[in-house]
């Protein structure tokens, strides 16, 4: 296939295209959708032949016999990741913010603390906070351009009512790819404060050149309090098939999270599944391999516009397809410097405050679509702030 192939999104219940004038104001006729993680390419064609399948066999019953599903998860995991995972470690959610909150209402109670190095992904906010329980905010310093632990000063934050960190790995919005020091260090963190470490690494297969990703599963010394999740959802643009794993190699903490998921009546949906067996074959990791490139590409691209605009600066993106902007060193407001890029560029994205503190100053930029439209994202960008150049 080829990523520069424009796909006409609009009409098709996408949330990304169909809702960003209601959510931005940016009108849908001309506007440029660069705002919810999801990637404006169709997926591999080994997941398009597996729906195909379901669809001319054309029965859509309860899905028995998971064993290949689970080899699949086994095989990407080993071979890409170098982490070898027992089938049963793996429960399967509805999609990793569904596995957040799962692991929020099984590991803590109302009133607990759950610590998020911020700015991070709004959603786990979200679900803490529906669950009744408090969101703990460390914030991440920046230096030399890019976000670094600080472990003194989050130290001196705990009170002991702390019981959860969710770490996002690789980080989303910053794009870090964590150093094996800094995970051991989160990883010494959670054990000096006596916390379930929740490393969601939904982003694992969408690493740049010259970047590797870590399991936090290799850590030694973890495994007690560690629950690891992971999903195709990203990796092969099928996040409406809402699906998404759970992998807990201890099993008092399996047995728990087991139990709730039982209590709650969750199993996950046949087509979720056959897609994501599908995509973990060597067919899907070649299309990952293509697509990587090609993202580093609009990576390239996007960074060498945005940072020619005096005033804006965007974060070295290591992994992710999200690029993170700051707009500080403009000296305008907040409101100043968003209402350019909705109003005037008509580019949907992400406002950095709902990210935590921290992301005041910043918008997130999706350039998982094709070149051309990254290209134009740029050109819009670059007009919009034209008088500080």
């Amino acid at each position: 296939m080829s990523f520069d192939e424009i796909i006409d999104r609009r009409d098709t219940h996408c949330a990304k295209w169909d809702k960003m004038e209601a959510l931005y104001g940016v009108p849908r006729d001309e506007g440029i959708a660069m705002w919810v993680a999801d990637m404006d390419f169709r997926p591999p064609q080994v997941v398009q032949d597996a729906v195909q399948a379901m669809h001319d066999h054309g029965v859509y019953g309860y899905f028995g016999d998971d064993s290949k599903y689970l080899g699949a998860i086994q095989w990407w995991m080993e071979n890409r990741h170098g982490w070898k995972v027992d089938p049963e470690w793996i429960f399967t959610t509805h999609g990793l913010v569904n596995g957040t909150a799962m692991c929020v209402d099984a590991f803590t109670a109302e009133g607990d603390g759950v610590v998020l190095f911020t700015p991070v992904y709004h959603a786990f906010a979200k679900v803490i906070n529906a669950a009744g329980r408090k969101v703990v905010e460390c914030e991440m310093p920046v230096r030399d351009g890019r976000y670094e632990m600080d472990f003194v000063s989050w130290d001196a934050q705990m009170t002991g009512t702390e019981k959860m960190v969710i770490l996002c790995s690789p980080h989303n919005p910053g794009g870090r790819v964590w150093t094996r020091d800094e995970l051991q260090g989160v990883a010494d963190f959670a054990k000096r404060h006596d916390l379930i470490l929740v490393s969601d690494e939904i982003h694992h297969d969408l690493v740049m050149p010259g970047n590797t990703h870590i399991p936090m599963a290799k850590i030694e010394g973890i495994t007690d309090r560690l629950v690891m999740m992971t999903a195709t959802t990203k990796t092969f643009n099928i996040a409406g098939s809402h699906s998404g794993n759970v992998i807990i190699e201890d099993p008092d903490l399996r047995a728990k999270f087991g139990g709730r998921m039982m209590a709650l009546g969750l199993s996950p949906n046949s087509f979720g599944l056959f897609m994501a067996t599908a995509a973990y074959s060597p067919q899907g990791a070649a299309w990952v391999d293509d697509l990587v490139s090609y993202l580093d590409g609009n990576r390239r691209l996007f960074d060498d516009a945005v940072n020619a605009i005096p005033g804006l600066k965007s974060m070295n993106l290591e992994a992710t397809y999200l690029a993170w902007v700051d707009f500080e060193d403009t000296g305008m407001a907040r409101d100043e410097f968003t209402r350019r890029v909705q109003e005037d560029a008509r580019i949907a994205v992400n406002h950095g405050p709902t990210f935590g503190k921290g992301g005041e100053s910043y918008l997130r930029f999706n350039i998982a679509t094709p070149r051309s439209q990254v290209q134009e994202a740029c050109d819009r960008l670059a007009k919009a702030f034209a008088d500080l150049q």
